[in-house]
């Protein structure tokens, strides 16, 4: 039986919703023209004053705000309260060098780890639950997010952070861990140590895993539910919007909830930034409607995803986005072909390899190169270079099919590609563009 955190909410009518977004939009355009001078004026060029939004309908008339934004403002310029009011930042990499910091107020805090409650719980957590939060801790938003919604459910958290693979796996049997949050790189990598020290799916205690922060296949969740034995969920965030927690799996497993009643998604055209309908492939935007200290307004994530609103059999009325296809920002353009590195990911899962592998984009005689490294599996590990040969060229094959450009491919040892303990570092791109 399907469980909620916040039922009332979570399985809302859609004219509840919309209720409650219309009434929270009003009150935050208010709220941000009054107190952050920075978008005010971006409004103020577009011609579009609080009187102006009535209601959701409205959101497509104000500014957008992105990456450059944050740049430009940093640090305190999108700031929406008294620094006083103020109780924490977060922060991750942004894209010149320059850090993205969000700001939070203890009610920011509180609305947040709601949301993580409620990830943790659509992935079966309990109070009787043990939560291992494997993401890193800090100024990174993964470990405080998922630690204060495990607190809010009530399991017994585990703040392991990343790193230390050993004393990750001894936690996991000691304390018998059954539900791990993390990055799926390093679920797979933790699936791998286990392997290899005879652990089977049975002898694992764990039943789900949330897992987020990075770009992962379909292939890639078959693969980690099948080593560690549990059901793997997708949970999405960015540290500009709070961090994970804007959108969760469900049982279904068929696409993530954004958290409506504190986030607004819409889909655009990257290049005229014109909204499109649901179920239309574009760039993801966000409104963050009850989000004081750091009031992100249609914000630009840059991530290609989509939305739908079809009823989902979990009873969660929600709107679902699919998993990013990919990011405006971060795809690959190889020879004019838009490549992203899930697609490469998803042919080397298809061969029976793990998701070890590493991209290196280079470029000679005005000519890009793509190369592949793809870390072979221990079972599939040879010296014999005829079978190494057949087994790049099947993967040649499949990556010209799937991609329609010609890559070369490498295999290389078990474990000779450095393993990330965070993000993994899925491609070098040597050309200087």
């Amino acid at each position: 039986m399907e469980r909620y955190y916040q039922p009332e909410i979570e399985c809302a009518s859609r004219d509840e919703i919309v209720a409650i977004q219309n009434k929270k939009l009003t009150e935050q355009v208010k709220h941000v023209w009054d107190n952050v001078p920075y978008y005010r004026k971006k409004m103020e060029e577009k011609g579009v004053s609080p009187e102006d939004i009535r209601s959701i309908d409205d959101l497509h008339k104000l500014p957008f705000l992105s990456k450059a934004d944050l740049r430009d403002a940093y640090p305190y310029g999108l700031v929406g309260v008294p620094l006083k009011d103020c109780v924490r930042i977060q922060s991750t990499s942004g894209t010149t060098g320059k850090r993205v910091v969000a700001f939070y107020t203890r009610e920011d805090i509180d609305l947040w780890e709601d949301c993580c409650a409620r990830a943790i719980v659509a992935a079966g957590g309990t109070d009787e639950d043990v939560c291992q939060v494997s993401y890193g801790y800090g100024l990174f938003t993964g470990g405080p997010g998922l630690n204060g919604g495990s607190h809010k459910v009530g399991c017994l958290t585990v703040p392991t952070s990343s790193g230390n693979t050993e004393r990750q796996i001894m936690f996991i049997r000691d304390l018998s861990t059954t539900i791990l949050c993390c990055t799926p790189s390093y679920a797979a990598y933790l699936g791998e140590s286990m392997k290899e020290m005879g652990l089977g799916p049975d002898e694992i205690p764990l039943k789900a895993g949330i897992f987020g922060a990075e770009a992962w296949s379909e292939e890639m969740r078959q693969d980690i539910q099948k080593t560690l034995g549990i059901k793997a969920y997708d949970i999405y965030g960015l540290t500009e919007l709070s961090g994970p927690g804007v959108s969760f799996e469900c049982s279904e497993q068929t696409g993530m909830h954004v958290n409506e009643d504190h986030f607004i998604p819409e889909i655009i055209n990257p290049d005229t930034g014109e909204v499109l309908p649901d179920g239309t492939w574009g760039e993801l935007v966000f409104t963050a409607i009850d989000k004081k200290a750091f009031p992100m307004m249609r914000y630009r994530t840059r991530d290609i995803c989509r939305l739908s609103r079809e009823k989902c059999a979990c009873g969660r009325t929600h709107v679902k986005m699919e998993k990013p296809r990919g990011r405006s920002d971060d795809m690959l353009i190889i020879r004019g072909v838009n490549v992203f590195p899930s697609q490469i990911e998803t042919v080397l899962l298809e061969h029976g390899y793990q998701a070890n592998y590493q991209i290196i984009v280079g470029r000679v005689n005005n000519t890009d190169t793509l190369d592949v490294h793809v870390e072979m599996t221990p079972e599939m590990f040879t010296d014999n270079v005829a079978e190494i040969t057949n087994r790049q060229n099947e993967l040649v094959a499949g990556l010209k099919s799937m991609l329609g450009i010609k890559a070369k491919v490498t295999l290389v040892a078990p474990k000779s590609i450095t393993r990330s303990e965070g993000k993994a570092v899925r491609v070098i791109d040597n050309r200087k563009i």
